[in-house]
């Protein structure tokens, strides 16, 4: 039973692929949508079919792609995206997508644009307009305000013989045959297809622009990655640090490491740091003998912890805990005094 199942699956594939090469309106076999067939097994010819549109995407960039990206770079305004329906609201995440990555841009709806927005596009602004067909109303009648205004337009359409693409100084085209819903009506494959240019045009200006971590963290202070990139040791470290010489016994030592409730002791002599004590350390001694707790710490120390400065990016100190798989750094100064203690759990 299993090989015949396989085989049928294979055999709706097959069927499904021949079907898209004629360009018939119906994408997924009516045999797929049986009550027989499992919800994975449609899911599964219905990724396929989009994984192809993708590769078919990649395929077919070339010219017109590089003049995109070229007037994108030289643009000396923002790029204004804009787009209806569900191309709008892919249009609004590849806005989103573009000013974080060092690309100035916002988005514009059609229909509000007509009614007053216009008056945000600037003359050094370029047009970045989606439309699948490239006959959407709304985005065609704000396109002779727009070439009247003199913006360089950006089209992405699957039409090349669409009224949008006419009327782009660069056509941006879809390979799209058919969506994969199962009337052919619902946007899927087309916006996919679009998300992924649009992607691919963000990336490829990223790469343009030498744009590096540091530079998204910049546009993301408030985020994790902005956090680990802009922040620094000093700014997240605990300055209240426990103490304790190398002769001083572990019974006094495990009092200090209760108060100050680091899981640690850091080992110092006449302010220079000699070693760190922790919670590991202690249960390793006190399985080493019955006298542990009346023997010096300097016995059970860490002689060499791993130490970093102050001024040490947040991200940096964490990436020197995993290495080391620690979860604990101390924290010295250009003397080598120490002037706190970075844990992990402070540093996330």
């Amino acid at each position: 039973m299993p090989c015949r199942v396989a085989a049928r699956q294979k055999t709706i594939i097959t069927c499904y692929k021949a079907m898209s090469a004629t360009l018939l309106p119906e994408p997924l076999p009516r045999a797929i949508l049986s009550p027989t067939t499992g919800a994975s097994s449609i899911a599964r010819v219905a990724i396929t079919s989009e994984a192809d549109s993708l590769y078919d995407l990649a395929d077919g960039l070339g010219n017109d792609f590089e003049r995109a990206i070229d007037i994108l770079l030289a643009c000396k305004g923002r790029v204004v995206v804009s787009g209806m329906g569900k191309s709008g609201l892919v249009g609004r995440k590849l806005a989103a997508t573009l000013s974080s990555t060092g690309t100035p841009s916002f988005f514009l709806h059609p229909a509000e644009a007509l009614h007053g927005d216009l008056g945000a596009i600037r003359a050094s602004d370029v047009l970045l307009l989606i439309s699948n067909s490239g006959e959407t109303e709304e985005v065609m009648r704000i396109l002779p305000s727009i070439r009247n205004f003199g913006n360089t337009i950006i089209a992405i359409t699957s039409v090349r013989t669409s009224t949008l693409a006419g009327n782009a100084d660069v056509a941006l085209l879809l390979p799209f045959r058919n969506e994969i819903c199962p009337n052919n009506l619902a946007p899927t494959t087309s916006t996919l297809l679009t998300m992924a240019l649009g992607d691919a045009i963000a990336v490829a200006l990223m790469k343009q622009r030498d744009f590096k971590p540091v530079d998204f963290a910049r546009f993301h202070p408030g985020g994790s990655l902005g956090r680990m990139l802009l922040a620094k040791v000093e700014d997240e470290m605990h300055k209240l640090v426990p103490t304790a010489p190398p002769h001083a016994t572990l019974d006094d030592v495990i009092v200090s490491m209760t108060q100050g409730r680091l899981g640690l002791v850091v080992v110092t002599e006449q302010g220079v740091l000699r070693g760190i004590f922790t919670d590991g350390d202690l249960r390793r001694a006190l399985l080493a003998g019955n006298d542990a707790l009346e023997r010096p710490v300097s016995d059970f120390m860490t002689a060499n912890p791993v130490m970093v400065s102050p001024g040490m990016a947040l991200g940096a100190a964490q990436a020197l805990m995993q290495e080391h798989s620690i979860s604990s750094l101390v924290v010295v100064d250009d003397a080598g005094g120490v002037c706190g203690v970075l844990d992990l759990l402070s540093s996330r």
